[in-house]
């Protein structure tokens, strides 16, 4: 648990930080280069999701999000992997850093515009933030994980677990 905290602290603290230095130091719209055209910086107010998606439904997010946090301090304690801290650490971040924004920034409580101010036009047209970048990352580890079979515990289902579904051989 100590661990989750420690990440989504992390993660929330660097979001935060980003977005005030980009909001204070940019002004809307400002596009500056970083790494030739590699990585930009492009300061722009997201009103909705992922490419500006649904951008008159920011209190939709709000709530999702508020509900998404609820959701993960729920199964932190069932969390036994440093690697499922991680995870859920990350996302934690994440959701708290975005959500701070839909509820602190204008035009208005929970309709808050995002600040996103990354962008890598080469890889993924889109401009984004420190949040969803851990999101993002902590929605890949969660893939493997799961694929994996890595339970909560750390542990991974084998398939000499399963016995019992397996016949028995009736001896003669």
């Amino acid at each position: 648990m100590i661990l989750l905290a420690v990440v989504a602290m992390g993660i929330y603290a660097l979001d935060q930080i980003s977005k005030y230095l980009v909001v204070s130091t940019l002004t809307e719209g400002d596009i500056v280069r970083v790494l030739g055209d590699v990585l930009y910086m492009h300061f722009v107010r997201n009103p909705g999701a992922a490419f500006s998606m649904a951008s008159g439904m920011t209190w939709i997010f709000s709530i999702i999000a508020v509900a998404v946090v609820g959701l993960l301090v729920w199964f932190a304690g069932r969390i036994r992997s440093l690697t499922w801290a991680v995870v859920f650490g990350l996302l934690l971040g994440g959701v708290l850093g975005n959500l701070t924004d839909r509820l602190l920034r204008e035009p208005s409580f929970g309709l808050g515009h995002v600040i996103d101010f990354i962008s890598t036009p080469w890889l993924i047209p889109a401009i984004y933030n420190v949040a969803d970048m851990a999101i993002v990352s902590s929605m890949i580890i969660f893939m493997y994980l799961t694929i994996r079979g890595i339970g909560l515990d750390g542990r991974r289902a084998d398939a000499s677990d399963s016995s019992e579904a397996t016949p028995t051989q009736i001896a003669p």
